[in-house]
This record gives structure tokens, sequence and C-alpha cells, in this order.
């Protein structure tokens, strides 16, 4: 079966690299994913795969059927959406669509399914039970396509036992993968603050009430949530990204706006942290004599692989692969939406290599100039289908 798998992967590597060259050249925003829903759609009815479309509007969810349908099923996942980064990228693949750009691979995971989708139905004769392909809109904004498309049924009927994905990761080279157990990525919920004074002349600031001061303190202040509550064995982070005071060097505004994420691997301290961050805001702007309103957008829970699960698709990495070219991961702080998935049925969410460091291809996700080297799309398409045979015939 190995060795059947690569011959696929080989067979429908090149269709592969054009599949993820038009995705990328034609990306869309989340939930807007309408042009590269109707591609899916047009790839599956020319390969005579049924599907059902409609969920969130852009989602597909494809069957692949095997000998004995009934016995198991097995659910793979790629998301759909790209994000709003204008690309720098000089290749003739380069985003069409000014503003938006795949610049978290998932052209790479839709290509990637597509292929796995081919080499699966090639073998639909050498495996029992069936595979829904979920393809997912929305990865990239609240409340996430995956809670969407659970909610719609998109796991059931009939209903997925399991369920894989993949992600690109440009600290692996191409040909290489990683793998967790257990607890892998936080939880991340989305922290809008408006922070309001009096504004005024910044000559005569005791005729005001300084709203860019208010908001420096409980920017410091909030901070120690974090590095004075948190139990030391739970990792957490408090960042804020955005501030926006709109007043000038002899102007102190009205009110300033704060953005921030918070994220953590343990959901009682979630709870209790973000209720202790909005106490703290609230009564350091009325101790200063302002108010301010706190909202915490409930975000993505934390991403869990089932260590069973994760260790049939890891040994089957090292049988694919090889072992020198599969790697174990570290816990990290970044967030995905698969982790809805991971709190509802058994998963495993791996990384794939894509860096060639040699030709200058190591770009970091979320940045203008990522891109892959196209090799990747060999390992993803072939390592994929071999964990989803092993898994479905286990």
């Amino acid at each position: 079966m190995k060795d059947k798998i690569k011959a696929l992967a080989d067979k429908y590597y090149e269709e592969v690299v054009k599949h993820r060259k038009h995705l990328h050249s034609n990306p869309e925003l989340s939930f807007q994913e309408y042009k590269t829903s109707k591609y899916i759609k047009d790839f599956l009815k020319k390969n005579n795969i049924v599907y059902t479309d409609g969920y969130v509007k852009t989602g597909i969810v494809a069957h692949i059927a095997g000998q004995n349908p009934e016995k198991k099923t097995i659910a793979l996942r790629a998301d759909i959406d790209a994000l709003p980064i204008l690309e720098k990228n000089e290749v003739d693949y380069k985003s069409q669509n000014e503003g938006v750009m795949h610049a978290c691979g998932h052209d790479v995971h839709t290509s990637s399914m597509l292929g796995v989708c081919k080499i699966l139905n090639d073998l639909k004769n050498s495996f029992e039970g069936t595979f829904k392909i979920v393809f997912q809109p929305g990865e990239e904004i609240l409340p996430g396509g995956a809670s969407l498309m659970i909610k719609e049924g998109a796991l059931e009927n009939p209903n997925a036992e399991l369920i894989i994905g993949q992600h690109v990761y440009p600290q692996l080279e191409a040909g290489q993968v990683g793998f967790k157990k257990g607890i892998y990525m936080a939880s991340a919920d989305e922290i809008y603050v408006t922070v309001k004074g009096k504004g005024g002349h910044g000559a005569l600031p005791d005729k005001c009430i300084d709203s860019i001061l208010l908001a420096s303190h409980i920017i410091v202040a909030l901070q120690q949530i974090v590095s004075r509550h948190a139990s030391p064995t739970i990792p957490s982070v408090l960042t804020f990204g955005h501030i926006e005071g709109l007043g000038a060097t002899n102007i102190i505004p009205n009110e300033v706006k704060i953005k921030g994420t918070f994220r953590t691997f343990d959901e009682t301290w979630r709870k209790e942290a973000k209720i202790k961050m909005k106490k703290m805001a609230e009564a350091i702007a009325e101790g200063m004599g302002g108010s301010c309103d706190f909202d915490i957008h409930h975000g993505y829970p934390f991403l869990t692989n089932d260590d069973e699960t994760t260790e049939i698709a890891w040994d089957a990495a090292n049988e694919f692969l090889g072992k020198e070219m599969v790697f174990p991961l570290d816990l990290r702080m970044t967030s995905e939406d698969f982790s809805f998935y991971s709190q509802k049925i058994p998963s495993c969410f791996y990384r794939l290599g894509i860096a060639n460091t040699k030709k200058g291809i190591n770009s970091g996700l979320h940045t203008n100039t990522f891109d892959i080297d196209h090799e990747s799309l060999r390992t993803s398409i072939g390592l994929m289908s071999f964990i989803a045979v092993k898994m479905i015939n286990q």
C-alpha cells in the first residue's frame, strides 16, 4: 500500500501543483470563498466524487466510500480561506485579488486535499469504510468555520469517528513533518477595550481625565494577571497589539481603543483570568476618574491531539517518510479552529514542512512573502492518504 500511494502521489503531483497555484492566485477572505467553493465542486464533479454543499454557505463535505461503507467513518479537513494581506512575492501565481493573500497556507491544504481525494478514490476497493472530506470556510476569524460546520452537521450522517488535519509549517523543510500528542495549541480570546476619559488641551491635564495615561496604566496592570495570578504549570499569554488614541502632541483624546488577545491551555483558568482582567481594568479606570468598556470575544478552545490517533498517524509517517523526516513538536501559543473538532471527536493535527532554506523559501506564516517549496505537496498528498488508509483499516 505504501508503494502504491507513493506512485499515485507522484502521478497526481503536477496536477496538485496547478491547483495550488490557481488557488494562490485567487484568494478569498473568510466566509467569502464563493469562487474557491465552486472550484472545489467542479473538481469533485469531474472526478465523480459525491458531495454535499451549502455548509456555512461555502463549505463542502465530500464522501469517498470504500467496501462496506458503514463500517467506519473518518473525516479529513482542509480550510479554504485567505488573509487580508498584500502579497509581495513576485511569482507567476501571485495573488490577483489585491490585498488578499493565502499567507497561512490554506491554498496548500485545499490543493493537497484535492490530491488526497483522487488517491483515495482510486483506492476505494482497498479499504472498508467512508471518508468524509471537509472543505471548511472561515478558519481565520471568529467564530471559526469549524464551530459552524459542526453545528450544521458536517461530522454527521454518517458520524465521523475521528478527524485528521494538516497545516503548513515553515520551521520544517519540505519532506519533513511534525507531530505532538496531547495538548498542542492554545485557546484564543479577543479583547476589545474602550477607555473613556475627558479630552482637552495637552497643556492643561488638570482640566482633563487623561485617557492615554489611563489606558497605559490598564495595559501595564493587566500583565499582572499572567505574571502574578497564573499557575506556572499553565502557560498563558496576554498581548495587546493595537492602541488607538486620536489625539495630538497637544490634544488629550476623549477615549482610547485597545485590542489584544489572551491565550492559555486550561479552561478553568481561562474563565477566571477573563473575569480578573475585566474587574481590574474597570477598577483602574474608575479610580482615575474615567471608565472603560471591556469586551471579551470568546474564541477558539485549546487544541488537543488524541494520544492513540496521533500515535497511529505518527507511526504511519515514520513508515511512509522514514523516522529521520518526522519530528516531535512543542506546545504553541498560536491557535487554530481545528480545536473545535478536537474537542468533539478524537483528532490528530500535524505539521507539514514547506521550507527550502537553500532557495530562500522560509518566510513565516501571515507574512506578505510567505510561499512554499512545491515539492512539499508530494509529501502532503501521499502522507495524508497513507495515514487515512492506516486509520480506516485499524
